[in-house]
């Protein structure tokens, strides 16, 4: 190989690493906003569920919709 050809291929495989390495910023700032979006989504989810919960009890516990035996006799009786 020539001094030249050597000189190429160097600069060759320089310029693949730097996009490598640019690569891996990217993959790598992808995964952590990833991982942010999926921290945020849990976080909405189980608030979510919190107030489902918290709208059950309620409405298990109104006169209306709860348990009939623990409703008061209709007025007729």
């Amino acid at each position: 190989m020539t001094p030249e050809e050597i000189e190429r291929r160097l600069a060759e495989l320089e310029t693949r690493v730097a996009f490598q390495e640019q690569s891996l910023l990217e993959l790598s700032d992808a995964i952590a906003a990833s991982r942010d979006e999926e921290a945020r989504t849990a976080l909405l989810l189980h608030r979510a569920l919190e107030e489902l919960k918290a709208m059950r009890n309620t409405l298990s516990s109104s006169p209306v919709t709860g348990d009939a035996s623990l409703e008061p006799p209709p007025p007729h009786y």
